[in-house]
């Protein structure tokens, strides 16, 4: 039996705080656990067992905003990080299912949508292609403006984020980033291109209950890319009420997703702010 702290964004419903959790669960080589029932699985909130109410397994729509560094740090070399990263955003594109949106946002001096979220998938691949080396990277500003753009959407809600993980001239810090992640509602996945991983990445990939990755040898990226489509197709989405009524205040409750069978991992948030 194993256990990870995990939630998502309080959700308000008709008056009810339904609490919905996305979790991840893999097998010791790091495949997805597709088989699982409601009987496999408890909540508990801040330590106390929770009733699950919904249980869902398989796959959900998906709105997905992929941000794309293309600060001059990502363009030099003979095949820059930058042909490297739109090679894997194609390919992330590629592997998602018609109904899925996808945005593409363009981190540089300044942070550009350039092509809205929607099912039309060509109208981003063909945004991708257009991109070059352009800016600085103010890419804690540049995340929390793509957290914006995207949390808006209906449904299961992601950023992909490709970079060299080099910040600069952003107006927030790190630790405002992450708390800005904890207050939203959508699973971040960060990608670290080059030498070093920033630790900051790792910490918003736990506060949302997506996965950070560090790719120092460009061939692997692409079918890291194909692999967080995997993932994100083969969720499971758990909701309750939590049994103690919330406060008149925002407050933050800690969360653990337990899954009643060895040798799996679990990932989701860990936690959540109610209103």
């Amino acid at each position: 039996m194993l256990a990870l702290a995990g939630s998502t964004y309080a959700q308000f419903t008709s008056g009810v705080n339904l609490v919905e959790v996305y979790a991840t669960v893999t097998d010791q080589r790091g495949a997805p656990v597709r088989d699982l029932t409601a009987a496999d699985v408890r909540i508990r909130e801040d330590g106390s067992p929770q009733t699950i109410s919904a249980f869902t397994a398989g796959e959900f729509p998906l709105a997905v905003a992929i941000g794309l560094d293309r600060s001059f740090s990502m363009g030099t070399g003979r095949t820059s990080r930058l042909d490297t990263a739109k090679s894997a955003a194609r390919a992330f594109i590629e592997a998602l299912k018609p109904v899925d949106q996808v945005m593409v946002i363009a981190i540089g001096s300044e942070t550009t949508v350039v092509a809205p979220l929607s099912t039309k998938h060509e109208a981003a691949l063909a945004a991708i292609d257009r991109l070059d080396a352009w800016g600085t990277t103010p890419l804690y500003d540049a995340m929390a403006g793509a957290l914006d753009a995207i949390q808006s959407a209906k449904g299961r809600r992601a950023l992909v984020v490709l970079s060299d993980g080099s910040d600069r001239y952003s107006d927030i810090s790190a630790a405002v980033l992450v708390d800005q992640v904890r207050r939203r509602d959508v699973l971040v996945y960060p990608v670290a291109i080059g030498s070093e991983r920033p630790a900051v990445f790792a910490e918003l990939a736990t506060a949302s209950g997506g996965r950070s990755f560090f790719q120092s040898d460009p061939r692997e990226l692409l079918a890291t890319l194909t692999s967080i489509a995997t993932e994100l197709r083969s969720q499971y989405l758990l909701g309750y009420t939590p049994a103690r009524p919330a406060g008149a205040e925002p407050s933050w409750h800690s969360i653990e997703v337990v899954v009643n069978r060895p040798g799996v991992r679990v990932r989701a948030r860990d936690g959540y702010y109610s209103k």
